[in-house]
């Protein structure tokens, strides 16, 4: 193989589930707990790229992603878009078609794969007790440890250039993936939750593993965010100044969570903008381009 092995990720096959696969193929369309969206959903096109589901490797399987990347050119730099908790439905898709059009190749694993799809359940509380509670963090980063190394085996992709973001629950995900895998350039989290209880499958949090973060991780919060609070971003962005770790924090002022889900009423145009802007700006700092 090359650069990346995922026979090398944090869990070992042993270490990871086995009760086989939930998802084997993307939902069409948005989950059903966001319908109905918003009149300001951003639809990108495909033209000029080569978009769609593909299939990825894991340690016990396969699991389905999608991915877009420009029809011409490449290799590209490889931005790894790590699901909210609706999965991926056709926003994070949207995402992953935005960033191809940038000249990106960008690939959005359906992490969840295992545990049921949250795209057909029709409520928040329901998602997150049947599907969310029981994904192991560790299983998430050897989904992600396999999905670099699918990206590495395409002709496409340029994974010495490797980024990564992600939103909500994919958020936190984001810190940990970077804190996880010292190749990542740079990373971008939007609202991830950053403390919380810690438990067998969830075994820390960001607050906590921070401390062993040596990658440039660029944080995009809302001061309105119910789930997150203020103090906890402002405990964060204090102690990554106090350990000198490779990192900011944005905290956009009004904004709530879920500020650049364009398909729900949380989202905030101005906030948005100027995140996506800041993300682009980051991954290029960082050698992500």
């Amino acid at each position: 193989m090359g650069r990346f092995d995922q026979r090398k990720s944090h869990a070992s096959a042993a270490d990871l589930s086995r009760r086989g696969f939930v998802i084997t193929s993307l939902t069409a369309g948005f989950a059903l707990a966001v319908q109905p969206v918003s009149a300001e959903t951003v639809i990108t096109d495909s033209d000029g790229l080569v978009a769609g589901e593909v299939k990825i490797p894991v340690t016990d399987g396969e699991i389905p992603a999608y991915r877009a990347r420009r029809a011409e050119g490449g290799p590209f730099p490889i931005v790894i878009v790590i699901h909210e908790i609706f999965g991926v439905h056709e926003h994070i898709k949207d995402i992953c078609r935005r960033l191809g059009k940038l000249g990106y190749f960008a690939v959005a694993p359906a992490l969840y794969a295992r545990q049921g799809d949250p795209s057909t359940m029709s409520d928040i509380p329901t998602i997150i007790k049947t599907v969310v509670s029981k994904v192991p963090d560790a299983e998430v980063l050897s989904d992600i440890d396999a999905t670099v190394a699918w990206a590495d085996q395409q002709k496409e992709a340029n994974t010495r250039k490797l980024g990564v973001t992600g939103f909500c629950w994919g958020g936190r995900q984001t810190w940990l993936y970077a804190i996880h895998n010292p190749h990542v350039k740079a990373a971008v989290a939007w609202y991830g939750a950053l403390a919380g209880n810690p438990d067998p499958l969830h075994p820390s949090t960001v607050l906590d593993a921070v401390q062993d973060l040596k990658v440039p991780v660029l944080g995009l919060y809302g001061a309105a965010d119910q789930g997150i609070p203020v103090a906890d971003v402002e405990k964060l962005r204090a102690k990554l100044t106090a350990l000198k770790k490779p990192a900011e924090i944005v905290l956009y002022p009004n904004a709530p969570h879920g500020f650049n889900a364009d398909y729900r009423s949380s989202y905030r145009p101005e906030a948005a903008k100027d995140g996506w802007a800041r993300m682009q700006k980051w991954f290029k700092q960082h050698g992500v381009a």
